[in-house]
């Protein structure tokens, strides 16, 4: 993901699907932008600049321009000059709107491109937003399996060579789907939401040893695949250890932080005879009973905690 985009990159990418004209033509398009939210100048114009966020590019949609046009040509430059001073990577004006030559002439001094979109501000917001926070959301690359079990986006992860291929080949055999294998890409979306997806050239293939390279697509079909899941459960492959202490219960919860959000984590030991596939169909599904409101092993332990407690108390009775 890139953690940047020039704002020439940006009118290349988007001019014809956001309507894009350049008002200022003599203006360099080499400013930077990084920050994925987009938004209105609001108190700015009023001259309350104390708390403008920087580096973020600036709309001006008609509730802006009918305001600016209310001014005095004074006022409007000390409005201007005090949001253009301030780092504004670009500056948009929606619905094809009349631009005082002041807006330009302050642009133009400051080194702020302007660009004129025939859309709606409602729809130029629809449009842009997805694009800059798919572009420019935090991101890292994992090494792992991500797959689609019953709905639930399932990352396998463990030291290379211990199964992770072959579990998701097996799960994709069993009519669930890959998303990535070996390097997964993951963005954060909002506060919460992980998005993985594999490379753009990569795509759907995978190395099983002693195969080699196989296009999952062509062998089991379209619907074998996805182009991108929500990382929900990460599954921790791993040798087993008699000197290890594994969960039994399922009452203790682990979990690791991606990107600053915590993603439940369960550790799966691997010795000969288990079947890692159906376990991990289980996994899916316990996570998905979690997620209506059923946790069977706090479930499991309040109905044994309720059903010994009178027979404790009996006994606390018994004199004989």
């Amino acid at each position: 993901m890139a953690t940047a985009i020039r704002i020439q990159e940006f009118f290349d990418a988007k001019r014809d699907s956001l309507a894009l004209d350049l008002l200022t033509v003599d203006t360099p398009l080499d400013r930077e932008c990084s920050d994925a939210d987009i938004s209105t100048p609001g108190l700015a114009l009023s001259g309350f600049t104390e708390r403008f966020p920087e580096g973020r590019m600036q709309v001006f949609g008609q509730t802006e321009m009918t305001y600016l046009h209310s001014l005095t040509q004074e006022e409007r430059l000390d409005r201007l000059t005090g949001l253009f001073s301030h780092d504004v990577p670009a500056a948009f004006v929606t619905k094809g709107q009349k631009v005082p030559e002041e807006f330009l002439e302050v642009a133009v001094r400051e080194g702020v491109p302007v660009f004129l979109s025939r859309l709606t501000t409602r729809d130029f917001f629809r449009r842009v937003k997805p694009y800059l926070e798919r572009l420019l959301a935090p991101s890292t690359t994992i090494h792992g399996s991500l797959a689609d079990v019953y709905g639930v986006g399932v990352l396998f992860v463990g030291k290379s060579g211990i199964g992770k291929s072959e579990c998701v080949l097996d799960l994709v055999e069993r009519g669930h789907r890959l998303v990535a294998d070996d390097l997964v890409m993951v963005s954060r979306r909002g506060h919460d939401v992980l998005l993985g997806r594999g490379h753009r050239l990569q795509r759907h293939h995978m190395e099983i040893r002693g195969i080699g390279i196989i296009d999952v697509r062509a062998l089991f079909g379209i619907r074998a695949i996805r182009q991108q899941k929500r990382v929900e459960v990460i599954v921790q492959l791993e040798e087993w250890d008699d000197a290890a202490t594994y969960d039994r219960t399922g009452l203790t919860r682990d979990s690791v932080t991606v990107l600053d959000v915590e993603i439940p984590k369960v550790t799966i030991p691997l010795n000969p005879g288990k079947n890692i596939t159906v376990i991990s169909e289980v996994v899916a599904m316990n996570h998905l009973l979690k997620y209506s409101g059923i946790d069977s092993a706090a479930r499991f332990d309040q109905k044994l905690r309720s059903t010994v407690a009178p027979v404790e108390e009996y006994l606390e009775e018994d004199y004989e």
